[in-house]
């Protein structure tokens, strides 16, 4: 079969696209439709890995689960991940092919588009309808020539587009009349229809401003979508998300600093779920609280260079402050290697080749080489005996004295270390709070009190099933389906 598609772009970065998509995923999923999400080009370092071992963006390995699907590597084809200010780690379907500087990429990221359309081709003959989704705003003109994430692909594989606009931040009626006004009139002409997202009040208020957006445009407006609340129980892709981040009202704070290039993130998500927990992002420049009972140091996509900026902000001399008075550390990925002796990159896989050292909490170094293990894990707790499900994600080798008391065991084999004392741990298991009795178990442990009912996997797919019956109940989702047409061969 040929799946009729339709794209999803944006008047800017986080005005929903990414939400949109999810629901409409479940929507038509849920009339018995087999759909897929694509995207063709994302630039996160919130990503997920696939059971075929490759590695997609977090929001479309959301979507997939929201079209009841397994998450795929063709999916996502293009994944750029910020290493430092000009540059980014290139995966091509799930794997790390380079890293290059924001300029080479440019240049050369054309040549990309031959396996962007094969990836869409093989969702397209597999399913009923594919939903795309566009990356940052549909009216960068500057960036077009060469384009994969928005009318690059779109003129390329025919695809009609339906232009999202968010009205919280306000000058919708600007942002998508003046989208029309500076992209090519060839882009325009694929533009089918436009959305206005994120609104608060009586969506009849904004009648007017919808007829004036038609009659600039020509363009039909599909609907007024009020502000979706249950977002926040989904995890967020955009690192925009843990800006003045402070979730819950529980009496325990856990801090995690807020790292220059913090990667997957939403390892944190089932603990802001937690009703008794407070989870405090600290930003840059902002102490550690000294009230944390657990301290996380989350995942990083260049270690080396998070080192330098932790210590930049004073969170090692905090870091040390914690420790010496009782208080929990937990590292994730990046975090784990942070916590060692030395971080050893000799052929400067994440940035300039060298040595950085450690903050010395665990006795353990750390060797960045190798290929990348990317495996979805099943691993059960060192302490506790309760079973993990997780992820690993990284490069290089941790070893050490402390690895012998392991903080979970992977098929049998030892994973990360723990401090003789067992208030310093370290893991590569990503996604490991999910397990809802480890988390409790985990919690109970740092004298945390958890939900006893809290179904993380459950919550998490009522959510997308509310997220649906929302697009559901302010845009015409017939029209919509109608607009999605067959690709061209």
């Amino acid at each position: 079969m040929t799946a009729r598609t339709l794209m999803v772009m944006g008047t800017g970065s986080d005005v929903g696209k990414s939400l949109i998509v999810a629901g409409l995923c479940r929507a038509f999923a849920n009339r018995g439709l087999s759909v897929a999400p694509f995207k063709p080009q994302n630039m996160s370092n919130n990503a997920a890995v696939t059971e075929g071992g490759g590695e997609i963006g977090r929001a479309q390995a959301l979507q997939a689960r929201a079209a009841r699907k397994s998450p795929v590597t063709a999916m996502n084809p293009v994944l750029l991940k910020p290493e430092r200010e000009t540059g980014s780690q290139l995966v091509v379907r799930g794997r790390r092919v380079a890293s290059m500087g924001a300029r080479e990429y440019f240049a050369r990221r054309g040549e990309l588009m031959p396996q962007v359309l094969e990836a869409f081709g093989e969702l397209a003959r597999g399913n009923d309808l594919v939903i795309v989704e566009g990356a940052g705003s549909a009216s960068e003109v500057n960036l077009r020539g060469g384009d994969l994430a928005n009318f690059g692909f779109a003129q390329a594989a025919s695809v009609p587009v339906v232009l999202v606009g968010d009205i919280h931040r306000g000058g919708v009626i600007a942002s998508i009349v003046g989208t029309f006004a500076v992209i090519e009139a060839g882009d325009a002409e694929l533009i089918a229809g436009t959305l206005i997202n994120k609104f608060h009040g009586d969506p009849s208020l904004f009648d007017a401003g919808r007829k004036i957006i038609e009659e600039r445009t020509g363009k039909p407006c599909l609907g007024v979508v009020p502000h979706f609340d249950g977002a926040r129980h989904l995890p967020a892709e955009d690192v925009l998300a843990l800006e003045h981040a402070d979730v819950g009202e529980g009496e325990t704070v856990i801090a995690v600093p807020r790292l220059a290039r913090i990667a997957n993130f939403d390892d944190l998500d089932p603990l802001r779920a937690e009703p008794g927990v407070r989870l405090v992002i600290v930003q840059p420049g902002e102490p550690l609280p000294r009230e944390a009972t657990l301290v996380i140091l989350p995942g990083s996509k260049a270690t080396r260079a998070d080192l330098d900026f932790l210590r930049a902000q004073g969170w090692d001399v905090d870091l040390a402050a914690h420790v010496r008075a009782g208080g929990h550390v937990l590292g994730i990925c990046g975090g784990y290697q942070m916590l060692g002796h030395t971080v050893a990159d000799p052929g400067g896989i994440e940035g300039t080749a060298g040595e950085t050292a450690g903050l010395g909490f665990l006795d353990v170094s750390t060797r960045l080489e190798g290929q990348k293990q990317l495996r979805l894990e099943r691993a059960e707790d060192a302490v506790s005996a309760l079973p993990l499900a997780g992820y690993h994600m990284h490069m290089g080798v941790t070893e050490g004295d402390d690895t012998l008391r392991p903080f979970a065991y992977v098929d049998g084999a030892p994973e990360g270390a723990r401090s003789g004392d067992g208030r310093v741990m370290g893991t590569y298991l990503h996604g490991l709070f999910a397990a809802d009795q480890f988390r409790r178990d985990f919690l109970k442990r740092l004298g945390i009190k958890a939900d006893p009912l809290l179904d993380f996997d459950a919550r998490t797919d009522a959510t997308l099933d509310a997220l649906a019956a929302h697009l559901q109940a302010h845009i015409d989702l017939d029209a919509v389906l109608a607009l999605a047409r067959e690709p061209k061969p």
